[in-house]
Parts: C-alpha cells; sequence; structure tokens
C-alpha cells in the first residue's frame, strides 16, 4: 500500500515537471517563427530608399559614360580637324600650280622651235626669259619637276601610254621617253609624267 502511494506521487511529480518544459519548447519555436516571418516581410518589401540610391548610381555610371563617349568623340573631331587644316596649309595652292602647267609646256614647245631671223630670236630670248622666271618660281612654292628619262618605272609617278621593246642602251622596265614633264607639290604628285617604257 504503501508503495503504491509512493508510485503515484512519483508520477504526479513528473507530470508536473513535463508541463513546464512542453510548453517553454513551444514558446521558443513561436518566437522563433515569428522572427523568421519578420525577416521574410523584410525581404519581400525592399527598402525604397536603397532601391533610390542603386537607380540613381545607375543612372550616374550611365551619364559618366556618355560623357567620355562624347569626350572621345570631340577630340577625335579636334585632331582630325588639325589634320586636315595642316594638309590644307602643307598642299596650298595645289589648284593654282596645276593651272599653270599647261603655260609651261605651251612655253616648252615655244622654246623648241629654231629661230631662223633677228626678230624670232628676240622673241625666242623673251619666251627664255618667262620660262625661267615662271620655273623660278614654281621651284619657291616647292613644285618640281618628275625625273623620269632613263629611271626605272615608277607607276605612282610616270604614265606609261607607249612601251618599245627593251635593248642593251634601254632595259626593260625603265623610261625610254618623255611626252609630257611630271610634277610634284613637295611629296604630292600634281601631275604623273607621260612616258614610253621598255618591255
Amino acid at each position: 500500500m504503501a508503495e503504491e502511494q509512493s508510485t503515484s506521487a512519483e508520477s504526479q511529480r513528473s507530470a508536473t515537471t513535463e508541463e513546464p518544459v512542453t510548453e517553454q519548447a513551444t514558446s521558443t519555436s513561436a518566437a522563433a517563427d515569428a522572427a523568421k516571418q519578420a525577416t521574410d516581410q523584410a525581404q519581400a518589401k525592399p527598402d525604397p530608399a536603397a532601391e533610390a540610391l542603386a537607380a540613381l548610381k545607375q543612372k550616374s555610371a550611365d551619364m559618366e559614360d556618355k560623357y567620355l563617349r562624347a569626350e572621345a568623340e570631340i577630340q577625335n573631331m579636334q585632331t582630325r580637324f588639325e589634320k586636315e587644316q595642316a594638309t590644307l596649309i602643307k598642299y596650298d595652292g595645289q589648284q593654282l600650280a596645276k593651272d599653270v602647267l599647261p603655260v609651261i609646256d605651251n612655253l616648252e614647245r615655244a622654246l623648241a622651235v629654231d629661230a631662223d631671223d633677228q626678230a624670232a630670236q628676240s622673241l625666242k630670248k623673251g619666251v627664255q626669259m618667262t620660262y625661267d622666271h615662271l620655273q623660278d618660281a614654281l621651284k619657291r612654292n616647292n613644285i618640281t619637276e618628275i625625273g623620269a628619262l632613263g629611271e626605272k618605272f615608277d607607276p605612282t609617278k610616270h604614265q606609261a601610254v607607249q612601251t618599245v621593246p627593251a635593248s642593251d642602251d634601254q632595259p626593260a622596265e625603265t623610261v625610254a621617253q618623255v611626252l609630257q614633264k611630271g610634277y610634284l607639290l613637295k611629296d604630292r604628285v600634281l601631275r604623273p609624267a607621260m612616258v614610253v617604257v621598255a618591255q
């Protein structure tokens, strides 16, 4: 009888002890669920300030990229303009020189004619003086004659209009005759020399 009473007392004590442990576990689990739910809600609702900051950063990066591209384009345009200006200055008077070259050709043809009498010789002397002055003016402006006769044919400076058979005196791919003189303005070809080439 005494044993039965002690057993029932122990079972009551153990039941009493187990009830608070179960309640404590339940309250801890509920707190964890509440914290998780709050975190989920915070993640679900992004911060408007952070979004605005990210948008401003993106806008700033886009503007900087556009600025750098525009600056590079302006520098390219400036470099191109300076190059074109330098070229214009370097080859200034090119059109005038081209227009003068036929005059030189005509003066050379006039000088090639034989003068028989005194009047013709005087006229030829005047033509020679005009020709010399014109040649001097061209040289002062860096307009020079292209060397051709006996030289190796250069398609950048010579224009072949006829060919003749090569010989011992005239090797192949050399200029055998000059039909019309060519001229350079500094390093640019104003007019290629019209030549006969040995083949």
